[in-house]
């Protein structure tokens, strides 16, 4: 028996639904919607866990299950699939396209996010990585806290299509302390009125140019940057991914920091020095990336940060890598000048039960002499030691 799922925008339903609710010998929805749509003489069952209703569902004559908007985007569909329902669907218009058409906004560039359970951290480093995010699951008082630190504009949609519809746009101050109704979608925006650079694919641009980028495309200062080799091998074991929280500590250029958040994850930099916060932004800017720079030590600082995922350490001595032992990051990368310094490093690591492991990263570039002949340019050492757990 095929099952029919009918999107439900408001009060309108989409063509051929009202046939569909008239065969209808079982109708499963919201209480609202069942109030709306079910007709009188049909059995209701108000929409919970979708396998405590298969068996109703498959043994109905002609069962009807209605769903907010588009009910196979993050919906309905999905879960009554995996329970091996054939459906027949009938969709509306999603609560996303809604909000958007009633913000005068395109839509190519938004990414989805639903954050719903364990899903909802990292549908919040997409919102701290991406600048324009649709979320479906969290509420903009949720969104707002945990969004401090970020400069985003939430717009907030409730009871889209019904009799207490509301599209509003708010500052994270206001998100975080208004009373919200039925909250359909929150859009999640870093510049409210920029429109946004045509793209060729929907959502996220994928990035160009490769990465471990050549030092001179960065502004920094007397050579204090990251070198390409070491970024390369630094990248591989940060793991930077959309969905994800990279700590760059001791950031200086922040040139690792901007290669992560180009590979989809969200970036925290912490560095104390103003001029090389300067840079950072400066850097982020070029490349077109979001990167949250926080002026500071890290030990001064580390109680009101976000948790990562991952922390590379550019700088900073034996306590700042302790501190970062401590704040959950499944991977922590620490770069080392010093060969004296991978000894105390590779016991904090190892004191706090992190699998150690590291390498010593030796470069010779290739340059030209004046007659035109190659020879191989050593540059210094630089010893990577990681962590995992």
């Amino acid at each position: 028996m095929t099952v029919t799922v009918i999107g439900v925008d408001g009060k309108t339903l989409p063509t051929g639904a009202s046939a569909a609710l008239d065969e209808a010998d079982l109708v499963v929805g919201t209480r609202r919607q069942l109030d709306a749509h079910a007709p009188e003489r049909a059995r209701t069952i108000e929409l919970g866990a979708i396998e405590s209703i298969v068996t109703d569902l498959t043994v109905a004559a002609h069962a009807v299950v209605l769903a907010d908007g588009d009910p196979g985007f993050f919906g309905v569909v999905r879960s009554l699939r995996e329970n091996n329902v054939r459906l027949t669907v009938m969709p509306a218009v999603s609560s996303v396209q809604r909000v958007l058409a009633a913000i005068g906004r395109p839509s190519d560039d938004i990414v989805v996010v639903n954050a719903v359970d364990e899903d909802t951290v990292r549908a919040l480093n997409v919102c701290r990585a991406r600048p324009a995010v649709a979320v479906l699951g969290l509420g903009p008082a949720a969104l707002a806290l945990a969004l401090r630190g970020w400069r985003r504009t939430l717009v907030v949609a409730e009871d889209l299509g019904g009799p207490d519809e509301k599209v509003s746009t708010v500052d994270l101050t206001e998100a975080a302390a208004r009373p919200w109704g039925e909250v359909n979608v929150v859009v999640c925006i870093a510049e409210p009125e920029r429109v946004p650079p045509r793209g060729w694919i929907a959502g996220t641009q994928p990035i160009s140019g490769g990465w471990a980028l050549p030092e001179d495309d960065f502004s920094h200062r007397d050579g204090m940057v990251t070198s390409a080799e070491l970024r390369a091998l630094a990248l591989a074991r940060v793991a930077p991914a959309p969905g994800t929280l990279v700590w760059d500590v001791g950031a200086g250029s922040g040139a690792l920091g901007v290669e992560c958040a180009r590979l989809g994850a969200a970036v925290l930099a912490v560095e104390r020095d103003p001029m090389q916060c300067l840079r950072i932004l400066a850097n982020a800017s070029k490349y077109g990336v979001d990167v949250r720079v926080v002026e500071a030590e890290l030990l001064a600082a580390i109680s009101g940060l976000p948790a990562p995922d991952a922390v590379f350490i550019g700088g900073g001595g034996e306590a700042v890598i302790r501190a970062c032992a401590t704040v959950g990051a499944s991977r922590i990368v620490v770069a080392l000048a010093s060969i004296d310094r991978v000894g105390p490093t590779r016991a904090a690591l190892k004191a706090a039960d992190y699998r150690v492991d590291g390498c010593q990263l030796s470069v010779a570039r290739m340059t030209e002499h004046s007659d035109g002949s190659t020879r191989l340019a050593a540059d210094d050492p630089v010893t990577l030691v990681w962590g995992v757990r």
